[in-house]
């Protein structure tokens, strides 16, 4: 592999004016299908095989009106404490509003019963519908429905809104903040702006047209607004790293007194070979998300993976491409006048930081770290375990449920109409439950439906539940049922299970059969479904990520250590999500909203992701010491070596990542803020504590064994050659092979040079 990438390099850097027309091409073209073919993003969320959609699905059959697919609103009135919505003033204002959203473009209907008020007559609502889709609402329609509550303020009512009618679309400042930050980063680590801007160009062009694809899918099929911002914080965080990391060792070829077409040769022949295994692990991770049979998990993860492949082919062409044009300056003025180091094709040793280089974790330091590790590989080993598992600690008590407007940080007026609604009405009204009885055989759906509703109103957990309603056809009627608790408690929970328990009673008197939805109905159905599937996800996922590791490391424990590191990762990051979202630790000072929960999708989707990542942190370091170790270094001076070497990138690459996913904390969504800050949290765990400390002790503990394959297993593994071994052989046969060889020799005498 290293030579044909060695070749690809050379090739892309001699004609970098055509490789950079075509992916301009490529960029300008998805960008015209993005423009031209893109449709609305969907909100539609399928549980496919679960209960509670079978009952979405007879709803939307047999009650098409329950089931609109157009976008809702809730708007909530409050009169001022000590008056009431039955004032005159107060209820002609609130009149006023009604007129006024009726009349607004798009709005189907809009509900409003006067005498649906709270107790003290102090909140009521108006129900919204429109005959599009959220994804549909111009910001204009939905600047329209926040105006039309200013009759009612102008009277003193407080009005506040509900619904996927009023989501604001996304404003990008968190995605700038992180993508500052790594700027800044890059700065820092390169000192040279050139070096800095070229991994931001590279993810630039890689993620506008991965990005672009994606957007112009959803002409096609139903994508959530989701699915690009999930490629785009994945994507964007492995594109800077990439290329970083193949940037890196161009400058050390420069460096080493290579030509800069030999340089780019030899750093897509051995950087990028490891820039491809950990591009293929990531994307394995993801794609393996699949087999949860979850539609908008399956779309995020395969539209992560795009952006992924679309990031490993431009960092391996566009990347040297790109260097072509830069040359010598990729350096930096004052390092381009200093006198070239004392090794050539064979020097795998960076004397130190470019020159201008702010982030002093050079070789130096780097030698003093690894040698310190692995000269006290037990305590280094029993002291990361012992923090990781403390950490962990919190998982034990981790609840998974589904975002409500209750979710919402305690400015947005989301949360707000859901709290005064809670107050009002009670918490249950926010989360109704939905018993849909059907009756298909023509049996007398309402009575069917009053025996549910007899047997549901003596359950525990119950504040109301409604007349049975009965569809046009006669076959199917629907209940609303209201609990005493929020959609997210732990009583609504026992209630869902309590009616299914109790199905068996409405089946035996009435025929009918009985099927709970709702909100906290999913939630139990989607764990049950996440839960089953997670076994599989990771015997496929591990198991080929393995087989893979061992086919780049020639080794079977280097696999097995990534392996304990993940799940060590793992466990860590989700320890401090239910600390900080789930118990609210920290809150304030991270300026997040504590949740009482943990989104259901998030502890499977982050294990795709933290997976792919671990094994990019272990290909970047390993495979470096990988091919110290192939030189014919010993085992622990191999380690000291390629971890003095990689440490200063992967010290890089961990804080551009941390950058890219903090700044999605800073979101207004405290779904998209969990995620962020699960993602920085894991990258800091796995970067920093489990491969900068614990994998090196592990090998330096193990010695020889770290390398041992079987025999029989070294002849059926395919050989890739990431080392160079190739590519080292083509320097020595070649025109400045006898020199190159001598000062690699003379380059390889000690790991002092490391």
């Amino acid at each position: 592999m290293s030579m044909l990438l060695y070749r690809l390099g050379r090739l892309s850097f001699r004609r970098r004016k055509l490789v950079a027309l075509v992916w301009l091409g490529l960029l300008v073209a998805a960008i015209a299908g993005a423009a031209g073919l893109s449709g609305p993003t969907s909100e539609e969320f399928r549980v496919s095989g679960t209960e509670s959609q079978v009952a979405n699905d007879l709803l939307a059959e047999r009650f098409p009106g329950f089931s609109a697919d157009g976008a809702t609103a809730r708007v909530v009135f409050a009169a001022p404490q000590g008056r009431t919505l039955k004032e005159p003033a107060a209820k002609s204002a609130v009149e006023k509003v009604v007129g006024t959203l009726k009349a607004r473009p798009k709005v189907a209907n809009v509900g409003y019963d006067p005498g649906a008020l709270s107790k003290d007559g102090r909140i009521g609502y108006a129900e919204v519908s429109y005959r599009v889709p959220a994804g549909d609402l111009t910001e204009a329609d939905r600047a329209g429905l926040r105006d039309s509550a200013d009759p009612a303020r102008a009277q003193g009512l407080t009005v506040e809104m509900g619904g996927d009618a009023i989501k604001p679309t996304g404003s990008g400042l968190m995605e700038m903040i992180g993508v500052l930050v790594a700027a800044v980063t890059l700065l820092i680590a390169l000192g040279s702006l050139v070096a800095a801007g070229l991994p931001l160009l590279l993810a630039f062009v890689g993620l506008g047209i991965s990005i672009s694809a994606v957007y112009a899918a959803t002409g096609f099929i139903n994508l959530t607004e989701d699915t690009m911002v999930m490629a785009l914080m994945i994507g964007m965080a492995l594109a800077i790293d990439y290329a970083l990391f193949i940037v890196f060792r161009y400058r050390h070829e420069i460096r080493s007194g290579r030509e800069p077409e030999e340089a780019a040769g030899h750093a897509i022949g051995t950087a990028g070979s490891a820039v491809v295994f950990a591009g293929l692990t990531v994307i394995i991770a993801l794609c393996g998300l699949s087999v949860v049979q979850l539609p908008p998990l399956t779309q995020i993860a395969l539209a992560a993976a795009l952006a992924v492949a679309v990031t490993v082919a431009v960092a391996l062409t566009l990347l040297p491409a790109v260097l072509g044009f830069t040359g010598r300056r990729i350096l930096g003025r004052r390092a381009r006048n200093e006198r070239p180091e004392g090794s050539g094709a064979g020097a795998v040793h960076d004397a130190g930081p470019p020159t201008g280089s702010v982030l002093k974790l050079d070789p130096p330091l780097g030698q003093r770290l690894a040698r310190f590790v692995t000269g006290h590989p037990i305590p280094a080993i029993v002291g990361t375990l012992a923090f990781l598992v403390v950490v962990a600690i919190p998982v034990l008590d981790m609840r998974l449920g589904l975002p409500d407007e209750g979710t919402e940080p305690a400015h947005a007026t989301q949360r707000k109409a859901y709290d005064l609604l809670s107050e009002g009405f009670g918490p249950g009204f926010n989360g109704p439950l939905v018993v849909v009885v059907d009756a298909a055989d023509r049996r007398n759906p309402q009575a069917a439906g009053e025996r549910t509703r007899q047997v549901v109103q003596g359950l525990d957990h119950v504040a109301a539940v409604e007349a049975p309603i009965v569809n046009e056809a006669g076959d199917t009627a629907l209940l609303s049922v209201v609990p005493t608790g929020g959609p997210a408690s732990k009583a609504t929970e026992d209630l869902v299970n309590e009616i299914r328990d109790h199905g068996g009673q409405v089946r035996d008197a009435t025929g009918a059969r009985i099927a709970v939805t709702g909100q906290t109905a999913l939630n139990i159905d989607m764990s049950t479904k996440l839960a089953n599937a997670l076994p599989p996800y990771l015997i496929i996922v591990v198991g080929m990520a393995f087989v893979l590791l061992m086919i780049v490391f020639r080794s079977v424990l280097v696999p097995l250590s990534a392996a304990l590191g993940f799940l060590l990762s793992v466990g860590a990051t989700l320890g401090m999500v239910v600390a900080v979202f789930q118990w609210g630790w920290f809150t304030g000072a991270l300026g997040v909203v504590p949740l009482g929960i943990i989104l259901n999708l998030l502890p499977i989707f982050m294990i795709g992701v933290v997976f792919g990542l671990a094994m990019d942190y272990q290909v970047f370091l390993v495979s470096r010491m990988r091919e110290e170790y192939v030189r014919g270094a010993r085992p622990r001076d191999a380690v000291v070596a390629g971890f003095a070497h990689n440490a200063r990138v992967v010290t890089a690459a961990g804080i551009i990542m941390i950058s890219v996913f903090g700044g999605f904390v800073l979101a207004d969504s405290s779904m998209v803020q969990a995620l962020g800050y699960a993602l920085a949290a894991a990258v800091f765990f796995d970067a920093f504590i489990v491969r900068m400390i614990l994998v090196p002790a592990l090998m330096s503990l193990l010695g020889q064994a770290s390398w041992w394959l079987p025999g029989w297993l070294e002849r059926l593994l395919p050989h890739v050659d990431v080392e160079g071994e190739k590519l080292r052989a083509h320097d020595a046969t070649g025109p400045a092979g006898a020199r190159e060889e001598q000062t690699a020799a003379s380059g390889r005498t000690g790991p002092e040079h490391g």
